[in-house]
């Protein structure tokens, strides 16, 4: 038997609880995963609320890294004894999941795995959204909520490697320190009236790109900080799902662009997945990207792990770890 985080209704985190499932095979395209670490993330709280159906019972999560013990009979780039991680697997929150071979990227020699469970969601996420969603250029002006988070504080050392200049939104003076550590060129405390601020600190001007994740709480100024023809890049909601927009909302503001991107559709095919968390490992490797974990769980506390998430006053990923 496999032990694993079971959710029997939709629920705030006191409906995690650990359970039991049958031991897993792998079918011919699949990996069978022993699992070091499996990353928590929004959105198996959403999934755990009911804001996104799922069939109950229920095993949250998508990421997670291990070592390979089953290998299908038509897998041929992978055996026993790899080390991988993904964020397109399902039911991680276990001490083995299944995963297609194809949405598996190996880890390289030199990275922990810790560091390895941390790079899938929040690290191909930070990448799509600033390589890819709004393709940011050397002098560009980018907000991003959460500054000092998971994805985050990846974004925000993506951002200055790449030459922006990066406002960081945080909600504490703790937090303004981590952003400003991570190179952020201006830390704000406080969302209230934020997009004032953006534009003092652009002669007025406004950001090109602001990276919003927090959502209902921050939609507003995050339209008003924009330059004309800016774009909003929505990736979340930990403050909860933005209400029903109306466009010409868009045009009042500057003949704005608004966009909610999802991971999964920025790794479409084998050379897409491989090509961000290539960049992504090498970066980590030579030192130019930090990836903090900033709590691990084991399995039975994963209702604590999902309260710290909530909370919003972790600085990094959190783990489970089996």
């Amino acid at each position: 038997m496999v032990r694993c985080v079971m959710v029997e209704r939709a629920g705030g985190p006191e409906v995690l609880t650990l359970g039991e499932r049958p031991d897993l095979e792998p079918g011919p395209r699949q990996l069978l995963v022993e699992t070091r670490a499996a990353g928590v993330n929004f959105i198996e709280v959403y999934q755990r609320e009911g804001v996104y159906p799922v069939e109950h019972p229920f095993t949250p999560g998508s990421e997670g890294m291990g070592v390979v013990t089953g290998v299908g009979s038509e897998v041929r780039h992978f055996a026993l004894g790899d080390r991988i991680t993904t964020s397109q697997a399902s039911r991680t929150y276990a001490d083995a999941f299944l995963v297609d071979a194809d949405k598996a990227l190996r880890v390289p020699s030199g990275v922990s795995d810790e560091v390895a469970a941390a790079v899938p969601l929040q690290g191909l996420t930070a990448h799509y959204l600033v390589r890819s969603t709004y393709p940011v250029q050397e002098g560009d002006v980018a907000v991003v909520t959460a500054g000092a988070g998971g994805v985050g504080g990846l974004a925000v050392q993506l951002l200055k490697s790449l030459g922006a200049t990066v406002v960081a939104l945080v909600g504490t003076q703790a937090k303004a320190e981590t952003a400003r550590s991570l190179g952020a060129d201006f830390a704000l405390v406080g969302y209230e009236g934020f997009a004032e601020h953006v534009r003092e600190v652009t002669g007025g001007r406004g950001a090109d790109v602001v990276y919003d994740s927090v959502g209902k709480d921050t939609f507003d100024e995050s339209l008003r900080a924009l330059r004309r023809r800016g774009m909003l890049v929505l990736f979340g909601g930990s403050s909860g799902q933005v209400p029903p927009l109306d466009p010409q909302r868009l045009a009042q503001h500057g003949s704005l662009f608004l966009t909610r991107p999802t991971l999964n559709d920025y790794l479409l095919d084998e050379k897409e997945r491989n090509w961000r968390a290539g960049e992504l490992f090498d970066a980590v490797l030579d030192g130019s990207l930090t990836l903090r974990v900033a709590e691990t769980f084991p399995l039975d506390r994963a209702r604590q792990a999902h309260e710290l998430l909530q909370s919003r006053a972790a600085q990094g990923k959190l783990l489970l770890v089996p």
